[in-house]
């Protein structure tokens, strides 16, 4: 069954407001869901960009950057799940981004999972 990493997009700034009470009913009940139907491998929210370190190779060299990174959306958090094929996959997200409340504005990103095989 493939594998899809999804991951989390949100403004640091919104995701540090606090959240409706209904919110943890919600994510509750669909993280429930979806670990009794076997979809979900792995799920964790991310430290601050202002904790991270960015690490570029260019030109032949590495340069590392100490968050945090502005410009937009951060990825805040990210899933492992499996699922049947992209289209379950995305319903899945689609669920998970619902149950937010309604005046964030959160972007999920889908990938099926390749192995690498080492080419």
């Amino acid at each position: 069954m493939p594998r899809f990493l999804t991951l989390i997009q949100l403004d640091e700034t919104a995701a540090a407001a606090p959240r409706s009470p209904a919110f943890a009913e919600r994510m509750g009940t669909l993280f429930e869901e979806i670990s009794k139907a076997g979809v979900m491998l792995d799920t964790a929210g991310l430290a601050p960009t202002a904790e991270g370190v960015r690490v570029v190779w260019s030109g032949g060299g590495l340069t590392d950057t100490e968050g945090p990174f502005g410009g937009g959306d951060a990825i805040l958090g990210y899933s492992m799940i499996q699922a049947g094929d992209r289209a379950e996959a995305v319903e899945w997200v689609r669920r998970f981004l619902a149950a937010h409340d309604d005046h964030l504005t959160i972007t999920a990103e889908v990938r099926e999972v390749r192995e690498f095989d080492g080419a």
